[in-house]
C-alpha cells in the first residue's frame, strides 16, 4: 500500500510546483545563445564585421560622408545577414545536441519553451540595434577628432526601421529553424531560397511583379532609408507573411508534434 501511495504523492507534489515564469525561461534561452561555441563565435563575428565596415568608412569615405547616420546604416547589413543564423541556431541546437529531451522534460508545455526562444531572439535583435548605434557613435567621435564631418543628426525613423529589419530577419531565421529542425538544412534554405527567388524574378518576367511583393531583398530595402510609403509597408507586410509568419506557424505545429528521442 505504501508503494501505491508514494507515486501518487510524488505526482501531487510535482503538480503543485509552480511553473517557471516566462521571464526565467527567456533568460535561460538568452544564456543558451552564448553557451554554445557556434553561438558565441557568431556573436563575436557580428561585432567584428560591423566594426570592420565602420573602420573602412573611416579610412576611405570622404570627410563629409562621415556622419552618425552614414555609420549607423551600413553597420546594419552584416548584422542583418548573421542574425537569422543565430535565430536558426537557437532552435536547432536543441535537436542537434539532443538536449530537447531534457528541455521538454523540465518544461513539458513545448509552446512555452518556443515562445521563450523567440523572445530571446527578439531581445538579441534589439540588442544588435543598440550595438550598431554604439559603434556608429564611437565612429562619429573618431571622425570629429580626425577632421571628418562628425554630424550627429539621425532621423528617428531610421532607428524604427532598423528595429523592424533586425527583428524580422532574426524571426525569419527562427521560423526556418522550427520548420526544418536541422541546422545545415535550415541555414542553406534561408540563404538559398530568397536568392533563388530574386534570380527567378529577374529572369522570368511574370515573376517580376510578384517579386515586388514576395522578394524580401526588395521589400526590405526601403528600411535602410528614413522614409517609407504606405505601399512599401504593404509589400513588406506581404513578404513577411510568406517568409516569416508561415514558417513560424508551420514550424510551431511540427515542433509540437515532433517526437523527441
Amino acid at each position: 500500500m505504501t508503494a501505491t501511495i508514494a507515486p501518487a504523492v510524488g505526482r501531487d507534489v510535482a503538480a503543485a510546483q509552480p511553473r517557471p515564469p516566462m521571464s526565467r525561461l527567456t533568460v535561460v534561452e538568452l544564456r543558451k545563445l552564448v553557451d554554445t561555441r557556434a553561438g558565441r563565435w557568431l556573436l563575436i563575428a557580428i561585432g567584428v564585421v560591423a566594426a570592420g565596415i565602420i573602420a573602412l568608412q573611416l579610412a576611405y569615405a570622404p570627410d563629409d560622408e562621415q556622419t552618425f547616420a552614414n555609420f549607423f546604416v551600413p553597420s546594419l547589413f552584416p548584422v542583418g545577414v548573421l542574425l537569422p543564423v543565430l535565430g536558426i541556431l537557437s532552435i536547432t541546437t536543441e535537436w542537434s545536441q539532443r538536449t530537447a529531451l531534457t528541455t521538454f522534460a523540465l518544461v513539458p508545455r513545448r509552446e512555452r519553451v518556443i515562445i521563450a526562444k523567440l523572445a530571446a531572439v527578439v531581445l538579441a535583435a534589439l540588442a544588435s540595434v543598440l550595438v550598431s548605434l554604439a559603434v556608429a557613435a564611437v565612429a562619429t567621435l573618431i571622425a570629429e577628432a580626425t577632421g571628418g564631418a562628425g554630424t550627429w543628426r539621425l532621423d528617428g525613423m531610421l532607428i524604427v526601421h532598423a528595429v523592424v529589419l533586425q527583428v524580422s530577419t532574426a524571426l525569419i531565421g527562427a521560423g526556418f529553424g522550427l520548420l526544418l529542425l536541422h541546422t545545415p538544412l535550415a541555414i542553406v534554405a534561408y540563404l538559398v531560397l530568397p536568392i533563388a527567388w530574386s534570380i527567378l524574378g529577374a529572369l522570368v518576367q511574370p515573376l517580376y511583379r510578384a517579386g515586388e511583393w514576395l522578394d524580401t531583398n526588395r521589400t526590405m530595402e526601403p528600411l535602410f532609408t528614413p522614409d517609407m510609403t504606405s505601399g512599401q509597408w504593404q509589400r513588406l507586410a506581404v513578404s513577411l507573411l510568406v517568409w516569416l509568419v508561415v514558417p513560424l506557424v508551420a514550424g510551431l505545429v511540427r515542433t509540437m508534434r515532433q517526437e523527441v528521442t
